[in-house]
């Protein structure tokens, strides 16, 4: 990301407080995250840390990397001080350590997982969620590079995973456009 695409996520969080509202974590995060061999975490485009503070909450160390600098500033008045934020360019972050869980969600960057993939301890669980094309989206601006295909994340996942679970669903209902969403969690093997 640029200059520029911080100050577009800094804009989209000031203009839009709602999205720094307290939320629950991902179902995925929440079923799958026990799963993990170790209690190191990463939260890839965490945004104001919805799923960082529940792991957080259960006893995860987490590292928290976005790059609005607006929303890693709420996600910091929330935590208890196991989160370890980080202001980065997701376009070239690379992961410098090893985690036993790795979670991404409602920010689709295919280099981003690639990279993040070699992150992974052997049995780590990697959680990705984020929208996928759908005709019934609301959203019908939506820049389709930014949309997963179908069975996508299957594809991403093949080869090195076990799968432990895979599916489409709307989001959540206090999202603002109503958006079909794709989920894998995974197994390195």
């Amino acid at each position: 990301m640029s200059l520029e695409d911080k100050k577009k996520w800094d804009n989209k969080y000031s203009q839009n407080s709602d999205l720094l509202e307290p939320r629950e974590p991902s179902l995925f995060v929440k079923k799958y995250s026990a799963l993990a061999p170790t209690k190191e975490a990463l939260d890839l485009a965490c945004g104001a840390g919805r799923n960082a503070l529940f792991l957080e909450s259960r006893g995860f160390s987490v590292d928290a990397i976005d790059i609005s600098k607006i929303a890693l500033n709420v996600l910091k008045s929330r935590a208890k001080g196991f989160i370890n934020i980080i202001e980065a360019d997701l376009d070239s972050f690379n992961p410098s350590k090893e985690y036993g869980l790795i979670v991404k969600c409602n920010y689709l960057d295919r280099d981003l997982i690639e990279r993040s993939k070699d992150a992974l301890k052997e049995g780590g669980v990697f959680i990705v969620e984020t929208y996928i094309e759908d005709k019934n989206n609301e959203k019908k601006d939506s820049n389709p590079n930014f949309l997963l295909k179908k069975d996508e994340l299957l594809k991403i996942f093949k080869d090195g995973f076990e799968v432990l679970e895979s599916k489409t669903f709307w989001n959540e209902s206090f999202e603002k456009y109503k958006m079909k969403k794709a989920a894998i969690a995974v197994r390195r093997v």
